[in-house]
């Protein structure tokens, strides 16, 4: 369950991404020999520079996993861990706000906090690309200042 951690010279590093709920599941998930069940996921999490995770994300990948108590605690370990390319972003105050006007702005498509959250992390880290399962919501969705600047949907 646990990201495992090739060294750096020997995989090709893309751009930092956020990881989104959906999508860091996936990217998790091996089958019974330890295989990735989705391995576009798990190679987009394993090239990425840094993997941005939001607090709430975290929380929400919890409630899937509650009956794997193991691999969550590994995945918060490898979070933890300094030499990972894992980040935990704590939600602040901004962000919860800007998270706000982003749901506001975005109505119809009932985003919901974490989902926006995801979103205002995007545009506060210049970090556009989001490894998602949501593509119906994060293709649509548009951050910056002028709501002009698309996400790039990984994988």
């Amino acid at each position: 369950m646990s990201k495992p951690r090739a060294p750096r010279e020997k995989r090709a590093l893309r751009a930092p991404l956020v990881a989104d709920t959906g999508g860091l599941l996936r990217a998790l998930a091996c089958d019974d020999h330890g295989r990735p069940t989705w391995p576009a996921f798990a190679q987009a999490l394993e090239e990425a520079t840094a993997v941005l995770v939001p607090d709430l994300v975290l929380a929400e990948v919890d409630y899937f996993l509650r009956s794997e108590r193991a691999g969550m605690r590994r995945l918060v370990a490898d979070i933890l861990d300094p030499a990972s390319t894992y980040e935990l972003v704590m939600s602040d105050p901004v962000d919860l706000v800007r998270a706000l006007h982003i749901d506001a702005r975005f109505h119809s498509l009932q985003l919901g906090l974490v989902d926006s959250l995801v979103c205002a992390v995007a545009e506060r880290r210049d970090t556009m690309r989001v490894l998602t399962t949501d593509v119906r919501d994060f293709s649509v969705v548009r951050i910056g200042a002028r709501y002009d600047r698309g996400l790039t949907l990984v994988p």
